[in-house]
């Protein structure tokens, strides 16, 4: 079976994003030798999960009401309720609002403040 073992954010201001998702997540970003691309590193390895790259946008950020044509990245959070305040306070924008998975946990989607949208779960298989 094939996994995903790395992903990448689109960003109109890496540094704005950078700031973003460091301040939400802890995340540390360090600069590829080559050319616009930070690393992200999003855990230690000994955890489950995959680390991702940041670059610059090729072009204008999408809009507002725009569908994504991407795939959409869901992190693990310990506290759903806490990360989508500090989600909020550094830009982002709830777009479907916290919801039960049953059995498996609480999920919300956001925008970054580029519009870049991703998932926060908090497990809890006693969500309904």
């Amino acid at each position: 079976m094939s996994r995903a073992v790395h992903f990448e954010i689109h960003a109109t201001n890496p540094q704005a994003l950078i700031d973003f998702y460091s301040g939400l997540f802890g995340w540390s970003f360090s600069k590829f030798p080559v050319g616009e691309y930070w690393m992200i590193s999003t855990g230690p390895d000994s955890q489950p999960g995959i680390n991702g790259g940041l670059l610059p946008r090729p072009g204008p950020a999408p809009g507002p009401m725009a569908s994504p044509n991407a795939f959409v990245i869901t992190v693990d959070v310990d506290e759903l309720d806490a990360s989508l305040s500090r989600a909020q306070g550094g830009g982002g924008l709830l777009c479907v609002p916290k919801m039960a998975i049953p059995g498996v946990g609480w999920l919300a989607y956001v925008k970054d403040p580029d519009g870049n949208i991703f998932g926060m779960m908090q497990m809890d298989a006693g969500a309904a």
